[in-house]
């Protein structure tokens, strides 16, 4: 039998997909790569269901200046933007290379097959997926080119095309009501771990050394400052994490290695029957703008990691701790930072008085008074490494940051708010102020560079925490400014230069503006 060598005749027009068919076929094919993808990914792994992996790796490998941006613009809503911004992206893309496939299917499936790639690689990239994780992407992978081409072959047009349309939408209808049961398979697999029931489980949390009893004065909360303790849904979240990992108490493991006499392993019982003690401390996040709010207070829960790490055996020449969360973020931390033990750096397992809910790090996390987050909050944390700063970089530090990140003295106006209205004459003016591990000795308020006015204090908690103060100022009508500065016990008064947040911390003074009437 003679094979044809003669060329394919050339697509005509009555055999070329509409285009609002075209792209139909492509967009219903990657629905289906990304439901085969996330059903696989319930079993081998959340963080290797394709769409996920590729947010992360864009999260990971995009520039600093355009990560800057994303979290001055949105805040805490970047990861959403983020998950926006990469399915516009890939819809585009999928809607091309549907046009493209009007006439055959295979630039669709070429298409298909590099977004297939793509996945692949962003999966290989995570650090805390296993082997088995690239059966995801390969599942997605075969599942859209599989479908693509069979409902390319559906698509076609016919001689009576108001049939050949009706199976067409039937196959698409078919394949998008698998896809969603696939899907929420998928979801459903993956969320069998039921982090709550695990909170719950863990009990009241009892230290054996309460937190301070909060003096009258603590915060002037009525004159407009924030609560001197933040509840722990409004407690500021900062973090990598694009979903939140989902670890319970009997399955969470601390391993402390590297540069000690000898490596140690440590489960949730056997910190949770531990001597718990609870402390308040404020914690920042350097992105935190001049006069931002990524800064809170809590009752902090847990067991001293100087004990921990004494436990392992230090040895000498290790100088940063590495840390790891169960989704991959890594943060280094000052050795000397967590054995000195005035500082009083916490392995944590509860916040204000109940374990540590999930999105701020259940079971366990990092709390280090004195240093901003990024080098030393790690939440979901399993693993910890002695090492060196010239040995090793945390996620933050190769993205532009500084490596030990200490946190400057700062100050914030909390009322009156920058453009509000006041009645002339007196007038008061509270906030807070923070100098973590040092302490606030004075808070100096002006009007419109007009002579410095000293703040009243609220009562001292601690050194770890920061601290309210108020004013009162007459105020003549017209627009006025007014700007706060605090001075630290040691003598140094924030500067009144202005730097972003990058790379160790946002530097001025608050300024509002106000129209006395």
């Amino acid at each position: 039998m003679q094979l044809d060598t003669r060329p394919a005749a050339a697509p005509t027009p009555a055999s070329r997909l509409p285009r609002g068919r075209a792209i139909s076929v492509a967009v219903v094919s990657l629905l289906a790569a990304l439901a085969a993808g996330h059903l696989v990914a319930g079993f081998v792994g959340a963080g290797a269901s394709p769409f996920l992996a590729v947010g992360n790796w864009v999260r990971d490998n995009s520039p600093h200046a355009v990560v800057e941006w994303a979290k001055a613009t949105f805040g805490t809503a970047d990861k959403t933007v983020l998950f926006i911004g990469v399915a516009v992206v890939v819809l585009g893309v999928t809607a091309v290379a549907g046009l493209l496939s009007r006439d055959r299917p295979t630039p669709g499936l070429v298409v298909a097959a590099v977004l297939g790639v793509l996945g692949f690689l962003a999966v290989l990239t995570r650090a805390d997926l296993g082997q088995l994780a690239i059966a995801a992407p390969a599942a997605a992978m075969v599942a859209g080119l599989v479908v693509f081409n069979w409902l390319h072959g559906k698509a076609q047009p016919a001689e009576q095309d108001r049939e050949s349309r009706r199976s067409f939408l039937r196959a698409g209808a078919g394949v998008v009501l698998g896809a969603g049961v696939l899907g929420t398979v998928g979801q459903l697999t993956g969320s069998r771990v039921d982090v709550e029931a695990s909170r719950a489980a863990v009990g009241r949390l009892t230290p054996a050394s309460p937190a301070p009893k909060l003096p009258p004065r603590a915060d002037f909360a009525a004159d407009g400052t924030a609560r001197f303790i933040t509840g722990n849904r409004d407690f500021y979240r900062i973090d990598t994490a694009l979903t939140l990992p989902r670890l319970t108490a009997r399955d969470w493991r601390l391993r402390i290695h590297g540069l000690v006499d000898e490596p140690v392993e440590f489960t949730f019982a056997d910190i949770r029957g531990r001597r718990l003690i609870e402390r308040p401390v404020t914690l920042a996040c350097v992105s935190n703008e001049v006069g931002g709010g990524l800064i809170s207070t809590a009752n902090w829960i847990g067991v001293p990691l100087r004990e921990l790490l004494l436990e392992a055996g230090v040895k000498p020449g290790a100088d940063q701790l590495f840390s790891t969360s169960t989704d991959g973020f890594t943060a280094g931390t000052p050795v000397d930072a967590l054995l000195d033990p005035d500082r009083g750096a916490m392995l944590a397992i509860g916040m204000n008085g109940e374990p540590l809910p999930q999105e701020h790090g259940f079971p366990a996390r990092m709390v280090v008074p004195g240093l901003y987050g990024y080098v030393s909050a790690t939440k979901w944390v399993v693993d910890m490494e002695l090492t060196t700063f010239a040995d090793k970089q945390g996620y933050w530090i190769p993205r532009g940051w500084s490596a030990r990140g200490p946190i400057k003295t700062q100050s914030r106006i909390d009322s009156p708010r920058d453009g509000f209205d006041l009645p002339r004459g007196a007038n008061t003016v509270a906030g807070v102020a923070w100098a973590q591990t040092i302490g606030v000795r004075q808070v100096a308020v002006r009007v419109d560079d007009g002579e410095w006015h000293r703040a009243e204090l609220g009562a001292e908690v601690g050194l770890n925490t920061w601290r309210m103060w108020r004013v009162t100022l007459d105020l003549e009508p017209g627009e006025r400014t007014i700007q706060v500065r605090a001075t630290d016990n040691r003598g140094h008064t924030q500067t009144d230069a202005e730097a972003p947040p990058a790379p160790d911390g946002a530097t001025g003074w608050h300024t509002v503006r106000v129209a006395v009437h």
